[in-house]
């Protein structure tokens, strides 16, 4: 089993509702929630791929990213069926910020936001071996 590295982190104002949209439309699987009613002081959300985010509430006022306001953000996944994903997100009623498309260097993705407006890309690069 490869473990995780690096995980990016975003904070949102509700970040119930993130951790839903992110399993439901994207693909993520919850894997931990932690937090006292409204609030998420943590979550870790894994990509049925590989790696994972982390999030939570933007009302935190110990996280390293607290001077960044919710929302903010642009993470790239990789997969390997990116029509898939696509038709979910666009299902769903998400911003394309960049439809599908097939990228000079061997890619096929999109790029669209969230309800809070962190962008999100997915595509088959998985970077160079």
């Amino acid at each position: 089993m490869t473990t995780t590295k690096i995980w990016p982190t975003l904070r949102y104002v509700d970040a119930h509702a993130a951790i839903r949209y992110l399993v439901d439309v994207l693909g993520f699987t919850e894997k931990a929630a932690y937090g006292d009613g409204d609030r998420v002081d943590h979550a870790e959300l894994r990509w049925p791929e590989g790696g994972g985010v982390m999030l939570g509430s933007a009302s935190r006022d110990d996280s390293a990213i607290d001077d960044l306001p919710a929302g903010v953000g642009s993470i790239y996944i990789v997969t390997d069926d990116p029509d898939a994903v696509y038709a979910r997100v666009t299902a769903a009623g998400w911003r394309l910020t960049r439809e599908m498309r097939e990228e000079d260097y061997g890619s096929r993705g999109f790029t669209c936001r969230d309800p809070e407006g962190v962008h999100w890309s997915l595509g088959t690069y998985a970077g160079t071996p």
